[in-house]
């Protein structure tokens, strides 16, 4: 993790570059503009070019920097431009990804059996909670961002590091910050569950330094799409799940092979945010799945992790004597393939955040009733 610490950067600045407001800093910044020139489907990055030049011809960029403070918190494209530091602290942990890994610390505890409502077993589940969420998904996400800020000069050079809003001792700072916090969590919560082997934590760090592998190089894993999209789907489905579990239960066999199965659709759900980092992946030479097999392929392969992923468990769930249990994962299938073609089929690229805010609530609610029938419930 020291590599994090040692590295050296110029950021990348566009027409909303502000001396004042750098001049904050402890670090100095040079400011350099980038136009991006499009030919052929391949993109020319030039230096040296003044201010008026890099954003000539370029309303959509401007278009998001006056865009929504909602976006903003979330993390999410077409955010306004803040300069209250824990605004943007916030957005670098994007919140709008906190949910899956909270509802999949849900799904495990559920699966355990052993969770009962009380005040204390409320409070652990609530502790795992954050230390999924906001601890560790935020590390990952501005660690990510940290990682990308060359991409993010191309794609949102609105976005806190790009811009300068935020300097370079302030990120790592933030970045050390949640992966200690998260771990720390974790050993408590191993602590408080009376675990002889300290299984939470091995999950947090096994997850942490997957997040690692993801982002930062030489590994970069998200350079190959294939590889990079399913350990995403295993640290938003997997790990939180088997946390959760773990917590109040044991891991089986049966369980590990479900979730990682489970995970296939996470892979198809990450692939979803590849498709806004078109340009910027295809300029730096990333294998993600829509620039390798292009956006037509993309998406199909998405829909189809993610369809035939479920489809599979419901036959699972067929064949163990859950009837029940298959007939509801299926009933919660059908609104998800309605938002495939309203949404990723007809504009993955428009629809994205729009897809994801319709169809995922359905995927989380099937990992659950997969939980309760695991459980015997």
């Amino acid at each position: 993790m020291a590599i994090i610490l040692n590295n050296k950067i110029s950021l990348t600045t566009f027409s909303d570059y502000k001396p004042d407001r750098l001049a904050q800093s402890t670090l100095v910044f040079r400011p350099v503009s980038i136009s991006l020139i499009r030919r052929r489907r391949k993109f020319i990055v030039r230096g040296g070019a003044s201010d008026t030049e890099a954003t000539k011809g370029k309303p959509v960029e401007s278009e998001k920097v006056s865009g929504s403070s909602i976006n903003q918190l979330l993390g999410i494209k077409g955010a306004a431009k803040e300069t209250n530091i824990w605004k943007v602290r916030l957005q670098l942990t994007k919140p709008v990804t906190w949910p899956p890994l909270v509802c999949g610390v849900a799904v495990g505890v559920a699966a355990s059996g052993n969770f009962q409502w009380s005040v204390e077993d409320v409070a652990k589940s609530i502790v795992c909670m954050i230390m999924s969420g906001p601890c560790l998904t935020g590390y990952c996400q501005t660690l990510n961002d940290w990682y990308d800020r060359d991409i993010d000069a191309i794609n949102e050079p609105y976005r806190p590091i790009p811009s300068g809003i935020i300097s370079e001792n302030q990120v790592i700072g933030q970045i050390w910050f949640l992966l200690i916090g998260g771990l720390g969590l974790a050993r408590l919560l191993d602590v408080w569950a009376g675990h002889g082997v300290p299984v939470v934590f091995y999950l947090a760090l096994g997850g942490s330094l997957v997040s690692y592998l993801y982002s930062a190089p030489p590994f970069k894993l998200k350079k190959n799409g294939w590889i990079g999209n399913s350990a995403m789907g295993v640290s938003y489905i997997s790990l939180p799940w088997w946390a959760g579990q773990a917590l109040f239960g044991t891991l089986k066999a049966d369980i590990i092979i479900l979730t990682l199965l489970y995970s296939l659709a996470g892979m198809g759900a990450a692939i979803v945010n590849d498709f806004k980092s078109i340009e910027g992946d295809t300029a730096l030479g990333l294998q993600s799945i829509p620039v390798a097999f292009g956006i037509d392929t993309a998406k199909w392969i998405c829909v189809g992790a993610i369809d035939v992923t479920q489809i599979t468990v419901v036959g699972y769930l067929l064949g163990t004597g859950k009837p029940y249990h298959a007939l509801a994962l299926l009933g919660l299938l059908v609104p998800q393939v309605i938002f495939q073609f309203l949404y990723i089929l007809k504009d993955p690229i428009k629809y994205d955040v729009l897809y994801q805010a319709s169809a995922q609530p359905f995927l989380v609610m099937g990992l659950l009733v997969t939980a309760l029938a695991v459980n015997g419930h």
